[in-house]
């Protein structure tokens, strides 16, 4: 039995993530996606509009064990009809992957073996410092930062990842 279980080890996919070109070409028109800022303590959530114009703050899930999160964010996807994930990918600011990207990598493989969604990484340098930014400006007490800025990060990173699959809905071939 043994035999037979490796082979099949080894043409599992280890990433399950779709590129965002390949998520444009195959999102119906009026999905609606979920963007993850997936952190040691917190998830935080955003979602776009079904034009994928707007990302909004949704929620921030409290971490605790791993399927329990899981349960918790694919509700709040079935109940918003959502048709993929879009994941911050914590990259390092040279573009290497440190500990928190490889731990992200984990979360969503892991994540990945529950949902049939399409989940497609995006690159979140600098997300949190800018919602922190964006938040100091708008003179918001660090208390109440500290309760927002998750969600706001996912909508950040939400924001570029709508913005890069407009451009590449408005590059692609006319089908006729």
């Amino acid at each position: 039995m043994e035999v037979l279980a490796w082979p099949l080890l080894r043409t599992m996919p280890t990433d399950p993530t779709l590129p965002l070109e390949v998520l444009a070409a195959t999102l119906p028109a009026g999905a609606v996606l979920l963007g993850l800022d997936v952190g040691t303590k917190t998830i935080g959530i955003a979602i776009a509009d079904p034009t994928l114009t707007i990302a909004s703050a949704l929620d921030t899930i409290w971490r605790t064990k791993f399927r329990a999160d899981v349960e918790e964010l694919l509700a709040i996807a079935a109940d918003n009809q959502v048709a993929a994930l879009i994941v911050g990918l914590p990259l390092n600011m040279d573009g290497s992957e440190g500990p928190r990207a490889q731990s992200t990598r984990a979360f969503v493989r892991n994540l990945a073996a529950l949902t049939a969604l399409p989940i497609a990484f995006w690159d979140e340098r600098m997300s949190t410092q800018a919602a922190e930014r964006a938040l100091i400006d708008a003179d918001t007490s660090r208390r109440r930062r500290a309760q927002v800025i998750d969600k706001l990060a996912a909508a950040y990173i939400l924001q570029g990842a709508i913005d890069r699959l407009s451009r590449l809905r408005r590059q692609a071939p006319d089908p006729d």
